[in-house]
């Protein structure tokens, strides 16, 4: 969602006769949460994921500087061993009171193909480095995810997409990769060459060992147009299969209590590049919270309120490169749930959705996100055989987030949606074997290269079912 500070100064009239009095209600309510001590008792320093609501004390840290480096620490790291890249997943893939590894060093452009426009990079490249190093060969990653900030691996790790007809997930145009091993052994895994541990640890959720290297599948540079809109949320969602189709890139954000969205498309295009303006986002969704803060508790006013201020602001539009525009900043902070259902489902389950917050959850004022992933052939991949619909609600850091469990998970799996890897849901293992085809296979050759269960830590275990 792209902002604009005249979203709420439209509505200063109406905000105006609510009063100051129903927005101080809200002083109490957002208080910083309790943050844990910086050091524990036994003196080992605290990690903590970018949301906030995960954290650890590892009894060991490392940070090799090359694969060398890493495959000998291996085999002799504190258990569990978790990679970790830059903390953005919100469920807890990443706590350990082992060894905390990461892989910040792991940086840079390694060889590229010019002809065949691949690349192959170290895995602990951060995907907005990552951008400008292909565009200075020429090439740029066909999809980005919506935040840059993430490492490739962490990226692969979890399953992390972008959106587009026809387009899959970072790890689908993914050709080869080196894998380290829990015990030190460097795999090199593609489809020729040990095809199972390349589709099992593809979307490996850091369980497989940890990626050193990728070769990537890219494009040629290209430059876009971005468009930003607002429209109605009921006319979107009616038009949604014909505009998914229409466009390069194209996706949507369902602002509720507003009855408005903002489609945003991208499109090839040869115009002049005009690039984007200063980011605005956290201006938008602070505006969004004044609604909220206000009209709670009258969502009738709160929706007349939006739409009045909303109602005549034009498209916003940028050209440039398509890795400076497909991804944005997001520095207001959230916990997010993801999941991603069937193509054919996506705009009832999002309907219901939509209908559940806004019945069920009046604090909400962060956008619903819908997007659109074709299949891949990751074993676990959620777009695994499948096109899928994504769907992904948020809470602010400081807000309660148990609505997501108990309003729109439910839609979610009656939908036969499989979960983002890296966001918040409630699966164990006997739920996800239902759901990917091939777990029992990934579950396998996890076990195979990694016996003992050096690289696993409570969720891990939740996730495969071990202990």
């Amino acid at each position: 969602m792209t902002a604009r500070r005249q979203v709420l100064l439209g509505g200063a009239g109406l905000i105006a006769l609510a009063g100051a009095g129903l927005a101080s209600r809200r002083v109490l309510l957002d208080r910083e949460p309790p943050q844990p001590a910086p050091i524990d008792a036994q003196g080992r320093a605290l990690w903590s994921n970018w949301a906030g609501n995960e954290h650890a004390y590892p009894a060991a840290r490392a940070a090799p500087a090359s694969e060398a480096e890493l495959a000998a620490l291996l085999p002799r790291a504190t258990g569990p061993i978790r990679p970790v890249g830059s903390g953005h997943s919100f469920t807890a893939l990443v706590p350990t009171e082992g060894t905390l590894l990461s892989i910040d060093r792991l940086q840079g452009l390694v060889s590229h193909d010019a002809e065949a426009t691949t690349a192959t990079v170290r895995a602990g490249t951060r995907l907005s480095a990552l951008g400008a190093l292909l565009a200075g060969i020429g090439q740029e990653m066909p999809n980005l995810p919506d935040i840059n900030k993430q490492t490739l691996a962490g990226a692969m790790a979890t399953g992390t997409h972008g959106t587009g007809k026809g387009m899959t997930a970072l790890h689908g145009e993914v050709m080869a990769m080196r894998l380290v091993l829990p015990d030190g052994t460097v795999a090199e895994c593609s489809r020729d060459q040990r095809p199972d541990l390349f589709h099992a640890a593809r979307v490996g959720l850091g369980a497989f060992g940890v990626l050193s290297e990728v070769t990537l599948q890219n494009r040629p540079l290209q430059r876009v147009k971005k468009v930003v809109s607002l429209v109605d949320t009921e006319q979107l969602l009616h038009e949604w299969p014909g505009l998914a189709e229409r466009h390069r890139n194209a996706e949507f954000l369902i602002l509720p209590f507003t009855g408005k969205s903002a489609l945003i498309t991208h499109d090839e295009t040869s115009e002049p590049v005009s690039p984007r303006g200063p980011d605005q986002d956290a201006e938008t969704l602070m505006e969004l919270k004044g609604l909220r803060d206000l009209f709670e508790f009258t969502p009738r006013i709160r929706r007349q309120a939006a739409q009045a201020a909303m109602a005549d602001i034009p498209p916003e539009v940028a050209v440039d490169e398509s890795w400076k525009l497909l991804s944005n900043e997001r520095p207001v902070r959230f916990k997010e749930m993801e999941y991603h259902v069937p193509i054919d489902q996506q705009v009832d389950a999002l309907r219901e959705v939509l209908a559940r917050i806004e019945r069920g959850a009046s604090d909400v004022f962060f956008p619903i996100e819908a997007r659109i992933i074709a299949a891949d052939d990751a074993w676990l991949s959620p777009f695994y055989q499948r096109e899928c619909g994504s769907i992904a609600v948020h809470a602010w850091y400081k807000d309660d987030h148990d609505w997501m469990f108990k309003l729109v998970e439910p839609v979610l799996r009656e939908a036969n949606g499989r979960p983002h890897w890296g966001k918040l849901h409630s699966l164990g293992a006997a739920e996800l074997k239902a759901l990917y085809p091939m777990y029992s296979e990934a579950a396998r050759v996890r076990r195979l290269v990694d016996p003992a269960g050096r690289m696993m830590n409570p969720f891990l275990r939740r996730v495969f079912g071990d202990g």
